[in-house]
């Protein structure tokens, strides 16, 4: 298993849909996850350190497991089955709640806990990006630093 940080989120044109990239803390390789507008904007808003008037959703899920008294501990992305990735909210006494990715990816950045990836995820789906293309990643964190999350809300809100 990988600790996987956090490089951002980005629009795919001209389909106008969000993709969660996640990159190995020590390697090499970055994750791509296709996700839904609203997650996107979570993230978003989230990375920025935008506090919205009203608790988001993801806002509300950390204030109800701190009030019931829970830990959340890590988040894992556990499997890629059929193109859909799936993950897990890992919770003290090791209990595990299934989730999309993106959920538990916003839930994680507000807690502050560390995403995993399974290796064999990683191995199906992660993707090694060579030296000359850094530039592009490069381009991409400028693309994150200039975005805002009303960029994210699409047709469907």
């Amino acid at each position: 298993m990988s600790e996987m940080r956090v490089v951002g989120v980005r629009v795919e044109l001209p389909a106008n849909q969000p993709i969660l990239l996640l990159r190995e803390t020590d390697g090499e390789r970055y994750l791509p996850i296709w996700i839904g507008s609203v997650e996107a904007t979570a993230i978003a808003l989230e990375q920025q350190g935008v506090r919205p008037a009203r608790p988001l959703t993801h806002d509300l899920l950390k204030d109800i497991i701190g009030a019931l008294g829970r830990e959340l501990q890590q988040v894992v992305i556990t499997d890629l089955s059929e193109g859909t990735f799936f993950a897990e909210l890992v919770f003290d006494g090791d209990v595990r709640v299934s989730a999309r990715p993106s959920d538990s990816v916003a839930l994680a950045l507000r807690v502050g806990v560390p995403i995993h990836a399974e290796d064999s995820v990683l191995e199906e789906a992660g993707l090694i990006i060579p030296d000359e293309q850094e530039d592009e990643v490069e381009k991409f964190r400028e693309f994150l630093d200039s975005v805002s999350p009303e960029d994210f809300r699409g047709a469907d809100t």
